[in-house]
């Protein structure tokens, strides 16, 4: 049986909520070993000038625990 735990992440990007996404990821990974898997949470932009601006997302992040 893994014990596993889910972490709640914040992340932006000027490209995409794709992008925030795999940023999420590798900045999780930093400090986070054995990552299992991302559950994209809620996703929301800024607008600036009638054009998306900045992508962000949060996401659950589930990892097992040794």
């Amino acid at each position: 049986m893994a014990v596993l735990k889910v972490i709640e992440v914040l992340a932006n990007s000027d490209e995409s909520w794709e992008d925030a996404t795999k940023k999420a990821v590798a900045e999780a990974s930093k400090s986070v070993k054995n990552i299992r898997s991302v559950y994209v949470n809620e996703q929301s932009a800024t607008v600036d000038d009638g054009k998306l601006k900045e992508y962000r997302v949060n996401v659950k992040i589930t990892f097992e625990v040794k």
